[in-house]
């Protein structure tokens, strides 16, 4: 499990984001990158893999008790209640005795399962599709990338490579683990033909660190350092995987899809810095693939009907999710 793409993270990057480049490719205005590979061909398709109908949710819980911990303001959601049960009728100005419970909720929309839209992050000041960071990406949101513009298209065809069953040790990859496009193929390998991966695909790869760091959670040792710590993760080296199998997204059971600490001394998320402004690849995190990836063990079907569109919020760069896999 390493590669060998030089030593100067600069060097790489560049030369990454101009081999792997998919601007303009679905025209100068587009707001959806790969997202454009799904098309209603594929989703239509996918529904045929819906054979029991059994469904599987692949979110962490939106709660207190998630594992951020206040890195670049990131913090849990904060639940709380505007009115209750013991608001009464006559309180609330209601007739007939009826009264109701409303609540709210404060969270980053990044902190705990999401994905990360196309204007997250930027290559030099350089955005999606080659516009400028500081034109798309102001203080009153995305401009040109809100998440809203894929708020429907995000559903189809999901495949899960579970490199943590497949080549690690007791089913999970050790922190720091780099998963090359070699590994990425040798998982398809051995779990066999359902495990193909194409265009408009959504890749999910297992890794076992979110099981992991749930055992933690429950010994009473809290969440360590899951959230931005050492993790394991895709090698930089697979974005020309990731760029050829012309996938709709790609999304992992860790903080930050990419192998921690990334691969040169001192580098932050490279792997971001050409997936999301150059190849316009939707990237997802922290999603709970455990159960999944326990039932397509069971069965040897890693294909399924995956939903897992992001919430509208206008001008946001990125969105909680709630993803369903149906078998």
């Amino acid at each position: 499990m390493t590669a060998d793409f030089g030593h100067d993270p600069e060097a790489a990057i560049a030369a990454s984001a101009k081999r792997f480049s998919n601007w303009n490719r679905w025209g100068a205005d587009d707001a959806r990158g790969t997202v454009n590979f799904l098309d209603a061909a594929k989703r239509s398709a996918a529904a045929d893999l819906i054979r029991r109908g059994d469904s599987f949710s692949l979110s962490l819980p939106f709660d207190e008790h998630g594992p951020q911990f206040g890195w670049k303001r990131r913090v849990n959601p904060v639940h709380t209640m505007t009115s209750t049960g013991m608001d009464t009728a006559e309180q609330m100005g209601l007739p007939h005795g009826l009264s109701v419970a409303d609540d709210a909720v404060f969270m980053p929309l990044q902190c705990a399962t999401q994905w990360d839209g196309l204007g997250h992050c930027f290559d030099h000041g350089i955005a999606w599709n080659g516009r400028l960071a500081r034109e798309t990406v102001t203080s009153e949101g995305d401009l040109v990338t809100g998440i809203e513009h894929v708020a429907a298209p995000v559903l189809g065809r999901g495949v899960l490579l579970d490199v943590g069953r497949a080549l690690g040790d007791d089913g999970e990859l050790p922190d720091g683990c780099p998963i090359t496009s070699a590994d990425l193929a040798e998982t398809i390998r051995r779990q066999g033909p359902t495990s193909a991966v194409g265009r408009g695909d959504i890749l999910l790869v297992r890794t076992g660190q979110l099981g992991r760091a749930r055992r933690g959670v429950l010994a009473g040792d809290g969440w360590g350092a899951y959230a931005g710590g050492p993790a394991p993760g895709l090698s930089f080296e697979t974005l020309g995987w990731l760029h050829g199998t012309e996938i709709a997204a790609v999304a992992t059971d860790t903080w930050g899809v990419e192998v921690r600490p990334n691969e040169w001394p001192e580098a932050m998320q490279p792997l971001h810095q050409v997936a999301l402004p150059h190849v316009g690849l939707l990237l997802g995190e922290m999603w709970d693939l455990d159960e999944l990836a326990a039932d397509c063990a069971r069965d040897g079907v890693y294909e399924f009907f995956l939903a897992a569109q992001p919430l509208p919020f206008t001008g946001a760069v990125g969105s909680p999710v709630n993803p369903v896999a149906v078998k």
